[in-house]
């Protein structure tokens, strides 16, 4: 018998087969340990597993995986699963950044502005610059909340700056379409 329409739509969704995601995850698959590692985030009863999940988004990290390095980032900011390292935080957001994950520009960006508005610091300019151009990224892709973020940038910045954000980011677009 044929299956109506709302039965389609209103049918269950296929449970994935963990065992299967599991396997592939020991054998080194990126994406299956990044699975394991979202779906790791909730223990059998229902709590979350930090450090299981922190190690899941390690090894797929450090498989070039740009969202599982954007989530252990966030996961060393936080200090949930693995110790709380402000460091190693932002060499993942960077890794990630550079991979072209949108929402780790986008922290790289508020990184390099806060850095941007200590006017003692000597680098102070360069962080406004790698701040307008990481907002700039992440605005080309329509990540939220990056567009605002921009704008207040550049009102921090001199004509020479602006042209200079304005070249880095047109740098890293050109590299992105090369790869």
């Amino acid at each position: 018998m044929k299956t109506s329409w709302y039965q389609k739509w209103f049918a269950g969704k296929p449970v994935p087969n963990f065992t299967a995601i599991k396997t592939k995850a020991e054998q080194g698959d990126a994406d299956a340990q990044f699975t394991l590692a979202v779906s790791s985030g909730f223990a059998p009863g229902g709590g979350p597993n930090d450090a299981e999940t922190a190690a899941w988004y390690r090894r797929a990290a450090d498989q070039g995986h740009a969202l599982a390095q954007f989530n252990l980032a966030n996961m060393y900011a936080c200090g949930r699963g693995v110790m709380l390292d402000d460091a190693e935080a932002a060499r993942w957001y960077r890794q990630s950044a550079n991979l072209g994950d949108a929402g780790a520009q986008f922290q790289m960006g508020k990184r390099c502005q806060r850095h941007g508005l200590d006017a003692s610091k000597t680098d102070a300019g360069d962080a406004r610059i790698e701040a307008y151009k990481w907002f700039r990224l992440a605005s080309a892709q329509g990540y939220k909340d990056s567009e605002a973020h921009l704008e207040r940038v550049n009102l921090m910045l001199t004509r020479e700056e602006l042209d200079e954000g304005q070249r880095r980011a047109a740098v890293f677009f050109a590299s992105a379409r090369e790869d």
